[in-house]
């Protein structure tokens, strides 16, 4: 029988339950609301169980929300995080399959997301965006739809841009191993990269000795 409900004082609103006169388990307030749970209530052991799934899943949906706010995530990212988090694999299996119900967890939207970002804020090849979705393990065919839509071409001008304004126009060779070597670790292929040189020491006025 339940004989105590306390709330804790914090953010991390909790209810320690007694029963018999005696701490038993907490829960989040939420999972004891929604069950309303009361003092002389009698629970079996089997409805105490349940409280224990529904709080473990409420726990785990909490993590799986706060790691959202920073930005979106991959399937297997958020997998990795919350199986990091200590939470069993069964929970975090149900919590992602609320996720992706909810539209929270969508590898496509997520790849869209990672592409129009670094198109936006750091331009960078087809290759290396794919690479890079790979290792979210995003899926092949999500990767090719999403990355089909890059241009090699523009993402090394726009890329390149920036960075050829910090560079001195009186020597051609440096100007085009130190922005060959930057475009190169944007995952720009030999071809692309010559272009782009080329294009912007014309732009600027350079001349080749």
């Amino acid at each position: 029988m339940i004989t105590a409900l306390r709330t804790s004082r914090g953010r991390g609103k909790r209810v320690t339950v007694s029963l018999n006169g005696k701490f038993a388990f907490s829960l989040e307030a939420e999972v004891a609301v929604k069950e309303e749970l009361k003092v002389g209530q009698e629970l079996a052991s089997g409805q105490i169980e349940a409280l224990a799934r529904s709080d473990q899943f409420l726990r785990c949906h909490n993590a799986a929300a706060h790691y959202l706010g920073y930005r979106p995530r991959s399937e297997h990212e958020m997998r990795q995080r919350l199986l990091r988090r200590g939470f069993s694999g069964d929970t975090t299996e149900a919590v992602l399959k609320r996720l992706k119900e909810q539209g929270l967890v969508d590898d496509t939207a997520f790849a869209e997301f990672w592409r129009d970002n670094r198109q936006s804020f750091s331009p960078r090849s087809q290759w290396l965006t794919r690479l890079e979705l790979r290792q979210k393990e995003v899926s092949s065919d999500i990767i090719e739809r999403v990355v089909s839509t890059i241009s090699d071409a523009d993402n090394a001008y726009r890329a390149a841009t920036s960075k050829a304004h910090r560079l001195p126009l009186s020597d051609y060779e440096s100007f085009r191993r130190r922005l060959g070597t930057y475009l190169k670790r944007r995952g720009f292929g030999y071809g692309v990269i010559k272009e782009t040189i080329e294009r912007l020491w014309q732009e600027k006025g350079g001349r080749q000795e």
